[in-house]
């Protein structure tokens, strides 16, 4: 079994991409050999409105396969009152009544420890549901904001020790490594991890900072140095989630690396069984309550 606990639906804008659909998403997770998967929203931060889906459209879209799709719900730090003591919870509450199981993937163009993220990851955490975000650095108009050594993401730990933050995104992983430049936080960087990286230093201190392995920047990160790699899906195998970021029709195995990677981990038992199964589909169980 294998759950995807970072899909989506809806057209890429900017590029005019084919829209994708619930039945398109479960064509692909047939393929991939897939059996559920988390259904993320976008559009409700203005950042994210290159990907045409809101939560009401991931909770319509998830309702014709409620076996097989998970939805989550977004709402965007700054919504309301726009200060850090805005009410989220008759929203939290409903969206959690009308069967999302996580919020996110949260990638306003502000500070992690802005007041008002802080505010929305503690009432997320209050209602039990973990926070996809998306940290980056490159010159686009989407992600969260940190500084090297990602001290506003340890703030955050420290702060709502009650929510589970899902760490993604290319200046997430490039965290991975210790001495990371301004080029490497902003893309994909290449060639052997220095230990000492912040992203192995905080999910080692907090139980609260989990990771899924999505999109090209999960790939680079367990790629660029294999055997670093492979040790560190073994040691964080409690704390890790498979996830494809899949959000354009078009694209097949080829593009979605992560997929095969995922497949071969397993078929030459390059981890253990146990650590397999765990990141594949045990520890989105135990997270999402399933």
């Amino acid at each position: 079994m294998i759950i995807d606990f970072h899909a989506h639906i809806g057209r890429i804008v900017t590029e005019r991409k084919e829209l994708l659909d619930a039945s398109q998403l479960i064509s692909r997770m047939e393929e991939w050999g897939i059996e559920k998967a988390c259904v993320l929203p976008l559009s409700e931060t203005p950042e994210g409105e290159y990907l045409e889906a809101d939560t009401e459209d991931v909770i319509r879209e998830c309702s014709h396969f409620p076996e097989r799709l998970i939805p989550f719900c977004l709402l965007d730090p700054r919504f309301g009152l726009n200060h850090p003591q805005m009410d989220f919870s008759p929203w939290l509450k409903e969206y959690v009544k009308r069967g999302c199981r996580g919020l996110g993937e949260l990638l306003p163009k502000m500070d992690i420890d802005d007041p008002r993220c802080l505010n929305l990851f503690r009432q997320a955490g209050q209602m039990n549901l973990p926070v996809v975000i998306d940290l980056h650095s490159r010159p686009v108009s989407y992600g969260l904001n940190d500084a090297p050594g990602l001290p506003g993401l340890e703030k955050v730990l420290r702060l709502c020790p009650e929510t589970i933050i899902i760490g993604h995104g290319p200046t997430f992983w490039a965290e991975i490594s210790k001495d990371v430049s301004l080029e490497e936080r902003q893309g994909y960087p290449k060639g052997p991890i220095k230990k000492g990286g912040a992203v192995i230093r905080l999910m080692k201190k907090y139980p609260n900072l989990w990771a899924d392995l999505s999109a090209g920047s999960g790939y680079n990160a367990l790629t660029r140095d294999s055997s670093f790699g492979l040790e560190f899906l073994e040691t964080f195998q409690n704390k890790l989630l498979f996830g494809t970021d899949y959000c354009v029709r078009s694209h097949t195995e080829k593009q979605v690396k992560i997929v095969s990677f995922f497949h071969q981990l397993r078929e030459k038992k390059l981890i253990s069984f146990k650590a397999w199964e765990k990141i594949a589909f045990k520890n989105a169980i135990r997270l999402l309550r399933l």
